[in-house]
C-alpha cells in the first residue's frame, strides 16, 4: 500500500466514525513530531500496539480484502497471568465490498458487533485438529441467544445486532450491500496478531508500504519503524 492511500484512508474514516458519534483518544490525531515528543509515558500505547492498523492482508486491493482498525486497549498477552490487562477494545470500519479472509484465533474470543451501517455477512467452520474445516454442527451466541448452525452457515448481522466467535472458530466477514459501509464493535480477550492468527490462506496481517509522501497519522506497526520503539 502507497503512504498516500492510507493517509487517505484513516482520514475518511474519522470522518466517518465522527458521523456514527464514535469519538477516538487523543492519539489517534497525533502526528509525527506529536509521538517523537512524546517519552516512556506513551509505552503502554507502544508495547500493546494501540491505534491505527489498516491493512490489505498483502493482496494489494484494500477495497476488496481489507479492513480498518482502531485499536482503543488491549493487554500484554506476556503479562496477563502478572495482574495486567486481559481484554482488548477495538472499532473496526469495512467498506462496500471488502471481506477479511477466513481465519481462527488460537486463544481469542471475541464479540463482534455491528456498530452501524448495513448488514455484516459472517460465515463460519469448526475447526478440526489438523487446523482444516469440521463438517460438525456449530453452536454459538448471537446477542446472548445460544444458536445452532450447519458447517460453512452464514448468518446476517443487522446494525445492533453481535455475535461471540470462540477460539478456533473459523470466521470470515463481508460487507452485504455493494455501496455500503459499517461500523464493527470488538470486545474481545487479549489481542495478539502476531502468535494468535491462523489463516486458511497465506495472508500478510501488516502491508508493505510505499513510502510515497509522510505518514500524516502512524499505524501500530509503524512505531518500531518512526520511533524506533
Amino acid at each position: 500500500m502507497k503512504r498516500s492511500e492510507i493517509n487517505s484512508i484513516i482520514s475518511k474514516a474519522i470522518k466517518f466514525l465522527k458521523k456514527h458519534q464514535f469519538y477516538l483518544p487523543k492519539f489517534a490525531y497525533w502526528s509525527l513530531e506529536d509521538w517523537k515528543g512524546k517519552g516512556e509515558e506513551i509505552n503502554e500505547i507502544i508495547d500493546v500496539k494501540l491505534g491505527w492498523d489498516i491493512t490489505d492482508y498483502g493482496r494489494g486491493d484494500f477495497y476488496k480484502m481489507g479492513l480498518i482498525h482502531f485499536t482503543i486497549r488491549n493487554g500484554n498477552p506476556n503479562t496477563i497471568n502478572q495482574g495486567g490487562k486481559n481484554y482488548c477494545e477495538k472499532i473496526m470500519i469495512m467498506e462496500q465490498v471488502q471481506q477479511i479472509p477466513m481465519h481462527f484465533h488460537s486463544n481469542k474470543m471475541e464479540d463482534i458487533i455491528n456498530r452501524g451501517g448495513c448488514s455484516l455477512m459472517v460465515q463460519l467452520y469448526n475447526s478440526n485438529n489438523e487446523n482444516k474445516f469440521s463438517n460438525s454442527e456449530i453452536t454459538v451466541s448471537i446477542d446472548g441467544e445460544l444458536t445452532n448452525l450447519a458447517a460453512g452457515a452464514i448468518i446476517e448481522l443487522s446494525p445492533g445486532e453481535s455475535i461471540t466467535i470462540p477460539p478456533r472458530l473459523f470466521h470470515k466477514f463481508w460487507v452485504k450491500k455493494k455501496n455500503g459501509k459499517i461500523l464493527i464493535g470488538e470486545v474481545s480477550r487479549v489481542n495478539d496478531d502476531i502468535g494468535d492468527n491462523f489463516f486458511v490462506e497465506k495472508v500478510s496481517r501488516f502491508p508493505d508500504i510505499e513510502e510515497d509522501t509522510a505518514p500524516k497519522y502512524l499505524l501500530c506497526s509503524d512505531y518500531k519503524k518512526f520511533l524506533n520503539r
